[in-house]
């Protein structure tokens, strides 16, 4: 019993002593945390900031959009040859490529019918035959593919001439094949048009002859003309004046006049005689009866007279009247004869200008007969038939799918190629496709693979969701410039400068920039320890940085600026 006192009184000391010890720990601790105002204001002050420096640089700065696109070799280009007028119909395909073949500029990709279709470097695609005469871009392709082959085909000028027909027929026969000539249709119209001309030429002399003839009528014409009116005009003037027919009838009157006085005379003298031998005894029967009758003879020759003088008076007096008229017929045919000598000459000029008409008609035909009949005759040297030439933008190409077969027609698309030229297939988004444009410069890259190369943008759609890209994309080629780099099928990264300096600036950092309270921009520069605010215009902006030129001074390379302030706790620095 008093063994379980004792230890109960041990243990109660024990545990207040524990306790007395548990509340002086306690306190101590409370005791050690408690701060006077002034120590709190002390710890809770933040510390002194310290400029962030960095140093001003000479850099190129470019605004740059950014995308990804997968590369792939050209796209795919089908192969077609152009029908051949100088053929005819259709060739049958006689050989065809392997798959993967490559093929170089004047290389045979297949043959037809027995003849050759070769490939040759132009941005035109063959349409037509190509014949001496013809001109276009067509044949200054082929010019100029001539001369890369190592032929010779005259000034590259666009024209197919003789030299360009030579340069054609030495390509062919150093491959081993035969040029292609004239066909015989060709030939058969070269004969036609040699007939038209022979016959034309005919007709131009004829006509010319003609002329000649029609010229020498105008002349006989007015000649004719000429002499016709000068005879009528004498014959006018051979005819009795205007003024004689009246002093005929005038000698007519007075010469029955006369007459009749003698007449009247002579039978008053019968009167008398046969008078003095009726009074006369004297005188016999027969006397009587011989003077009575010759008083009427007397009687009878002045009647006679009288009778013949007016008679001759009547037939003065008609011819003056006939005499008049045929004047007047005189003027009359003098005037139709200058009037006929008109009309054959007008006739003679009209005959005159229709033979020289048909003289130049037919010369100018003749002469256009004779201009066809030379250029056809141009067009007779070697020429190139549209189904033996397939032009392509460049080289080497290779055979990327063959689609026809050995013996069928030579129509429509017989296979496809590509080229070896590495391009990439990508998109712009809206907002920057207009930003972009070809020929622009493109840095490629992939920091997974350690690829870079360049290139420069080929084509950039213009609308939006063509060539499999959405409606919120324009699609955009990249030619990738010559690259060890196997490139084909990945996806690489594509930057694009679309604004750049162009040439090294002064740039800071963005950060570095700030406004004063005018409004103006500056940047806070340190000068030996001291931070000055210095005033500058800002130029381009790109990745991070700033082109910058002072207002006042000047600013260089390696001085430092302030891009901000290093403010960490005082207990995060110990």
């Amino acid at each position: 019993m008093p063994e379980s006192i004792t230890e109960r009184r041990t243990a109660t000391l024990a545990g207040a002593l524990a306790i007395v010890a548990l509340m002086a720990s306690g306190a101590w601790f409370v005791g050690s945390r408690i701060e006077s105002p002034a120590d709190v204001a002390a710890r809770t002050a933040p510390p002194t900031p310290s400029p962030i420096l960095v140093p001003i640089e000479q850099r190129v700065l470019s605004a740059d959009v950014v995308t990804r696109g997968t590369a792939r070799f050209g796209l795919p280009q089908p192969v077609s040859i152009a029908p051949s007028t100088l053929k005819g119909a259709a060739a049958l395909i006689t050989t065809l490529p392997l798959r993967n073949t490559a093929l170089r500029e004047g290389d045979v990709i297949l043959t037809a019918s027995g003849r050759p279709v070769v490939v040759l470097q132009g941005q035109v695609p063959a349409y037509r035959d190509l014949v001496p005469g013809s001109s276009g871009d067509d044949v200054l392709q082929l010019e100029q593919a001539l001369v890369r082959l190592g032929f010779e085909p005259g000034p590259v000028d666009g024209t197919y001439d003789a030299r360009t027909s030579a340069a054609v027929a030495s390509w062919y026969k150093s491959r081993k094949w035969e040029p292609f000539g004239p066909t015989r249709e060709q030939i058969a119209a070269v004969r036609a048009l040699e007939r038209e001309w022979g016959d034309a030429e005919k007709a131009r002399i004829a006509a010319a002859a003609a002329s000649a003839s029609a010229f020498l009528a105008v002349a006989a014409a007015r000649a004719s003309a000429v002499h016709n009116v000068q005879a009528a005009m004498v014959d006018s003037a051979a005819g009795p004046a205007a003024s004689a027919p009246p002093l005929t009838i005038q000698n007519e009157r007075a010469k029955a006049e006369y007459a009749n006085t003698a007449a009247a005379a002579d039978l008053e003298v019968q009167i008398n005689e046969q008078a003095l031998i009726a009074l006369d005894p004297r005188q016999t029967e027969a006397a009587r009866r011989a003077a009575e009758a010759k008083l009427q003879v007397a009687r009878a020759a002045k009647e006679r007279i009288r009778v013949e003088g007016e008679l001759a008076v009547q037939a003065a007096e008609r011819d003056a009247k006939l005499s008049a008229q045929r004047a007047a017929v005189a003027r009359s045919a003098a005037a139709s004869a200058r009037l006929e000598g008109d009309r054959a000459i007008r006739a003679a000029l009209d005959a005159e200008k229709l033979a020289a008409l048909d003289a130049r008609m037919a010369s100018e035909r003749a002469a256009q007969l004779a201009a066809d009949l030379d250029a056809v005759k141009r067009r007779l040297g070697v020429q190139i038939p549209a189904d033996e030439v397939v032009f392509f933008r460049s080289f080497p190409i290779r055979v990327e799918e063959v689609t026809a077969s050995v013996g069928a027609a030579a129509t429509g698309t017989l296979m496809s190629v590509t080229d070896n030229q590495l391009s990439i297939d990508s998109s712009l988004p809206l907002d920057a496709a207009p930003l972009v444009k070809p020929g622009m410069r493109v840095a490629i890259d992939e920091q997974s693979l350690g690829i870079k190369a360049t290139g420069v943008v080929d084509t950039v759609a213009n609308t939006p969701g063509t060539r499999g890209v959405d409606g919120f994309h324009f699609y955009m080629s990249i030619r990738i410039d010559p690259t060890p780099a196997r490139l084909e099928g990945l996806s690489v990264r594509l930057t694009i400068p679309v604004e750049s300096t162009k040439g090294t600036v002064t740039a800071v950092p963005i950060s570095a920039l700030s406004l004063a309270p005018d409004g103006t921009s500056r940047i806070q520069v340190n000068h030996d320890g001291h931070l000055d605010y210095v005033t500058v215009k800002s130029g381009l902006s790109a990745h991070g940085f700033v082109e910058v030129s002072a207002q006042e001074g000047t600013l260089s390379p390696g001085q430092l600026v302030v891009v901000g302030y290093n403010n960490s706790d005082r207990r995060d620095q110990k």
